[in-house]
């Protein structure tokens, strides 16, 4: 058993900015001979996620929207009167989605349904770099 870790550096605009990391993730794995085994995505940081998606238009919309209802950007929240920087959503929405996802792959591909891709979203409320760690661990 072989284990890579690779890391990817993404410019975001936040404010729950969607990024398809499908073709990155894809690349690493291309890059690393292996053929078979687990694909590690990892968010590095405590205001984005780590998730699937059908990356379309809508929803590029509908996800925003429906987590402003869920978990409003206005809101009062504790962190933002303990720490005054105003993203307390963004921790609580990284929370609930969560910030790794693991893929398996076969024969040297992930194994992702035809409209599934993976993706960044970053919630915090201003524009951030980014670190992403991709690990491969398989044969």
């Amino acid at each position: 058993m072989k284990i890579i870790t690779n890391e990817i550096i993404l410019e975001s605009n936040g404010n729950c900015d969607i990024i398809d990391i499908t073709d990155e993730a894809q690349s690493i794995l291309n890059n690393s001979n292996l053929t078979e085994g687990t694909c590690c995505v990892f968010s590095i940081g405590s205001t984005a996620s780590v998730t699937t998606i059908e990356y379309e238009p809508g929803l590029l919309k509908d996800i925003p929207k429906a987590l402003e209802k869920l978990i409003p950007a206005f809101s009062k929240y504790h962190h933002n009167e303990t720490w005054g920087d105003g993203n307390g959503h963004a921790h609580i929405r990284s929370a609930l989605i969560g910030t790794s996802l693991s893929v398996p792959f076969k024969n040297g591909m992930l194994m992702l349904g035809t409209w599934q891709q993976i993706v960044l979203i970053d919630f915090d409320n201003r524009k951030r770099t980014r670190r992403v760690a991709i690990q491969l661990t398989g044969f």
